[in-house]
């Protein structure tokens, strides 16, 4: 829209942090049911975590109402960082015209997304942390216990210096390249879908808001095994040299997910992944458009 790609790194971050503002707490859930039942086989451990309604009444009862923002703000940070880089990078794409030839948008989409979560990722390692963290009737996962965001990132860069802040990054990077390739390629041609069949008027809210959910089957499918991967990553407990304690790395997680909690194990929290996915794709896309425009 003839917006300088400059211009569009602080619109994409606004945008990023208005829709985060909303959809934290699907966030909040969808860690603690990707954490529950971490490397044990189905119907082994206990699951205080059960279902997107359930799980977010769990962590109203162990946190409190304020305990489905939590990690709100390194939640904006990200957003921030990663949505900027993301929008930043797919602009700079469409002014070279590389969305212009086949399979264009796919590409800008994934390389902008994979530049964006390299960039955002020590905020989405704490934000990890923080989401995580609860009574310890509730817990599930590995607790760091981080008082605050300014904490946890003093505690990292403490213990483990620089490269410490990007551990989990091998995950977070194909997890974001294959939602935002996923994003914009069927976004738009869903919003079209939801028209032609004349579900709502072309330009309402609820087509926009129904091609958003259709869209979003696409990405959590594809999405959510990165997306637990990622999470396991970033919330696994470390040696004092860093290295993870119960993964080497993204394929071994891989691995190990799949042969101890079966196949299914990659599909943990999709519910969640899902029910976030349309309303922050509808909300930080509508938030960049209309920024733009002003």
């Amino acid at each position: 829209g003839g917006v300088p790609p400059a211009i569009d790194l602080v619109l994409g971050a606004t945008a990023g942090c208005l829709a985060c503002v909303l959809t934290n707490p699907l966030e909040v859930v969808k860690t603690r049911l990707q954490l529950q039942g971490e490397l044990q086989p189905p119907g082994t451990y206990p699951r205080p975590y059960r279902g997107v309604l359930r799980a977010g009444g769990a962590v109203c009862r162990a946190d409190g109402l304020r305990g489905l923002q939590k990690g709100l703000a390194a939640g904006l940070l990200y957003q921030g960082l990663m949505n900027g880089v993301r929008f930043y990078c797919y602009s700079c794409a469409e002014d070279a015209g590389w969305t212009r030839y086949p399979g264009g948008t796919v590409a800008a989409g994934a390389v902008a997304g994979a530049v964006g979560a390299f960039v955002g990722s020590p905020a989405y390692l704490v934000k990890t942390h923080l989401q995580a963290q609860t009574l310890s009737a509730m817990a599930v996962g590995h607790q760091h216990n981080h008082e605050n965001i300014s904490r946890a990132f003093e505690s990292i860069y403490k213990q483990h210096g620089v490269a410490g802040l990007w551990r989990g990054v091998t995950g977070a990077v194909p997890r974001v390249a294959v939602g935002s390739a996923a994003q914009l390629a069927t976004f738009a041609s869903a919003k079209d879908w939801v028209c032609e069949r004349q579900w709502f008027g072309e330009g309402s809210w609820a087509a926009v808001l129904a091609g958003g959910m259709v869209s979003g089957v696409a990405v959590a499918v594809t999405m959510t095994p990165f997306d637990v991967v990622s999470t396991r990553l970033y919330n696994q407990p470390v040696d004092a040299d860093g290295t993870g304690k119960l993964y080497r790395g993204f394929l071994d997680c891989i691995l190990q997910i799949s042969s101890k909690e079966g196949l299914l194990g990659l599909y943990k929290g999709i519910g969640a992944v899902y029910l976030r996915l349309g309303p922050h794709t509808v909300l930080s896309l509508f938030f960049w458009d209309e920024l733009r425009k002003m």
